[in-house]
C-alpha cells in the first residue's frame, strides 16, 4: 500500500553537493516524523537527520551545519540537502517515515535506499 521511492545519490567530489529525494505514495492518512538514516560499508544504520510534523528538525553532530533536512507536506516528499561534502559521508541513505493509513496505526516505512560516494 505504501512506497517510498528515493532518487539524488550518486558520485560526487569533495566539497560538492547532492540534493536526496523521497517521496511517499500510497493510502496515506497521516505522515509524522521524516528522516534520513545512511549506512556506510561495515557499519550500523545511523541517522542523520530528521523533521517532525511541526517542522523541527534534528541533525547528527557529524553532519551539522552542512547537511539540510526539510519537507513538503503537499508533495508528501522529504528532501536532504548535502553540501560540502565529504569522504565520510559516503554511504547508502534511506528516507524513513511514520505513517498512518486510513486504515492502520502508524508505522515506520522505509526507501529503497541511495548510494551516496563522495571521492577524495
Amino acid at each position: 500500500q505504501v512506497q517510498l521511492v528515493e532518487s539524488g545519490g550518486g558520485l560526487v567530489q569533495l566539497g560538492g553537493y547532492l540534493r536526496l529525494f523521497c517521496a511517499v505514495s500510497g493510502n496515506i492518512f497521516r505522515i509524522w516524523t521524516m528522516g534520513w538514516f545512511r549506512q556506510a560499508p561495515g557499519k550500523q544504520r545511523e541517522l542523520a537527520a530528521t523533521i517532525t510534523s511541526g517542522g523541527n528538525t534534528n541533525y547528527a553532530d557529524s553532519v551539522k551545519g552542512r547537511f539540510t533536512i526539510s519537507r513538503d507536506n503537499a508533495k508528501n516528499t522529504v528532501y536532504l540537502q548535502m553540501n560540502t561534502l565529504e569522504p565520510e559521508d559516503t554511504a547508502v541513505y534511506y528516507c524513513n517515515m511514520a505513517i498512518a493509513t486510513v486504515t492502520r496505526y502508524p508505522d515506520q516505512y522505509w526507501g529503497q535506499g541511495t548510494q551516496v560516494t563522495v571521492s577524495s
